[in-house]
């Protein structure tokens, strides 16, 4: 058993850049949702162990043949990985969960629009690739998208965003996930549920020791069903399917051209405000969404490949 989907089904999504790199942002927006719901309920490095030390028991009976085939490519590379499991993995994730315990939801999807920034920044630092005219425009009208939506068509709200703790926290996270978005680019050449299980399960173990401190200082989990299921959902969702095409768009398209999709993130977080908290659409929201969208088509074309 090599996949959990058919592999027909499985070959045509792994080869569909910009379908993938829609449902990331996708499955992101719900974990903020959820993890946001959850800030006082489960602490930060408790949800982030357990989130990923249950999903890479669930992918790794599927990456198994893969992982003892590129075993040989991940000691090669050995640092690397062990770097974008600590960043992307562990250290990413614990600080997103614990922004969300200060920040308002306003700030924290706004500050999701600045991805694109911090992937450019680590790109030519790492990698020495700049933006190209055509990406620098796409983010910036994805940028006014996100803002029209978040600011509900009134400029004025911008006098209302204060940085707090949370924000600063937040910012550093997102700085944090720009560099292992970067960094991707130079992981072996293995296949992706290799990559997934081996992140995935070092990630879990770099946080062993936070968990033991957290333990120590503040209250546990508490065991209740809403508790499980939110459990449940940032295992599969916004780890496994979303780590998973999240790479594989990068992989693909590259770093630079996939960071746009960042922008989708505050936008599927409407919609959900608009689904389960009866909030109205309005003809901001579409301007919005309109606005994104051709910013993630302008800068993620073909034609506005990377520069080196």
């Amino acid at each position: 058993m090599n996949s959990p989907v058919p592999r027909s089904t499985t070959s045509w999504l792994m080869n569909k850049p910009y379908l993938l790199l829609t449902l990331t942002p996708l499955f992101w927006a719900g974990n903020a949702v959820v993890g946001r719901f959850v800030a006082n309920q489960i602490p930060p490095i408790t949800l982030s162990f357990i989130r990923w030390g249950v999903a890479f028991l669930i992918v790794l009976p599927f990456a198994w043949p893969h992982l003892v085939r590129d075993w040989g490519a991940i000691r090669q590379r050995l640092t690397t990985m062990v770097v974008l499991s600590f960043t992307g993995i562990s250290i990413f994730n614990v600080l997103q969960y614990w922004a969300l315990e200060y920040t308002e939801a306003l700030n924290a999807l706004l500050m999701q629009s600045s991805g694109p920034l911090f992937v450019a920044i680590w790109s030519l630092v790492l990698l020495g690739i700049r933006l190209t005219w055509a990406q620098a425009a796409g983010i910036l009208v994805s940028l006014s998208g996100v803002l029209v939506i978040l600011l509900r068509g009134d400029l004025g709200a911008l006098s209302q965003i204060t940085l707090n703790k949370g924000d600063i926290i937040y910012l550093v996270a997102l700085a944090i996930f720009g560099f292992y978005s970067a960094l991707s680019a130079k992981r072996p050449a293995i296949d992706n549920l290799s990559f997934l299980a081996f992140t995935f399960g070092c990630g879990t173990l770099c946080l062993i020791p936070l968990l033991i401190w957290e333990l120590a200082t503040r209250p546990a989990m508490q065991f209740t069903p809403s508790n499980f299921a939110v459990l449940f959902y940032v295992a599969i969702f916004p780890s496994i399917l979303s780590y998973l095409c999240f790479n594989r768009g990068v992989e693909l398209i590259g770093a630079n051209r996939a960071a746009p999709f960042f922008h989708l993130i505050p936008v599927f977080g409407s919609v959900m405000a608009i689904v389960f908290l009866g909030e109205r659409l309005r003809l901001f929201h579409l301007a919005g969404y309109a606005l994104v969208l051709v910013g993630v088509f302008i800068a993620a074309r073909r034609g506005s490949a990377t520069a080196n």
